[in-house]
């Protein structure tokens, strides 16, 4: 299996501005120990809640998958307005263990594009209680990449999409019913159209 270490990207806002730090961490997806703290480069202003931290892993090949700036640009326009902070985990994967996680949690026998692991809080902890902790995405790359060329979009614009659309999950909101579905696919589009972004259900019958 392909895999390298998990890199996490956070800020904090300040009052002149928002800035970015990087993060070394180690391989353990779930469990995720931060070992170390450098300041790499500052990215400027950005968008999203107060904090944010998102951690990145990736156990597929890098090639035409976004880099980790990328993928919490999109986590941070999709929390935009509706959380304070938030900590969250995304894991690339390919084709074998994005099959593998789908059979297990769902009992379908096939690789999809994203899944979506909500944090559940601790028993007892009381409502007022901070728990910034959204939870787990795995996007598996050779679906993302396939689905992207049959449907005639850029690939970064379908990893955009499946983010948003996972973190969107990860906050509550689904897809089991027509309303909600066309609910939650409006608010991809609002959120996509402000990353510059084009409609990702135009012509995707």
């Amino acid at each position: 299996m392909h895999c390298e270490p998990v890199h996490t990207i956070s800020y904090t806002a300040q009052p002149e501005g928002q800035t970015l730090k990087l993060k070394a961490n180690d391989k353990h997806f779930h469990k995720i120990k931060h070992l170390s703290s450098n300041l790499h480069r500052i990215l400027g202003m950005t968008r999203g809640p107060l904090e944010l931290e998102v951690s990145i892993s990736y156990a597929a090949p890098r090639k035409g998958v976004p880099a980790p700036g990328s993928f919490r640009r999109w986590v941070a326009a999709t929390l935009e307005g509706r959380i304070r902070d938030a900590d969250l985990a995304i894991r690339i994967v390919d084709s074998e263990e994005g099959q593998a996680l789908n059979r297990h949690y769902r009992g379908k026998d096939y690789a999809t594009n994203v899944l979506s692991f909500p944090a559940e809080r601790p028993p007892g902890l009381p409502k007022t209680a901070r728990f910034p902790l959204l939870g787990d995405l795995v996007i598996c790359a050779p679906v993302v990449a396939r689905e992207a060329a049959e449907q005639g979009k850029p690939v970064n614009a379908h990893y955009a999409h499946m983010t948003v659309h996972g973190v969107l999950h990860l906050l509550g909101w689904d897809h089991e019913n027509d309303a909600d579905a066309q609910a939650m696919e409006q608010l991809e589009r609002e959120i996509l159209a402000g990353l510059g972004i084009a409609d990702p259900y135009l012509n995707n019958d």
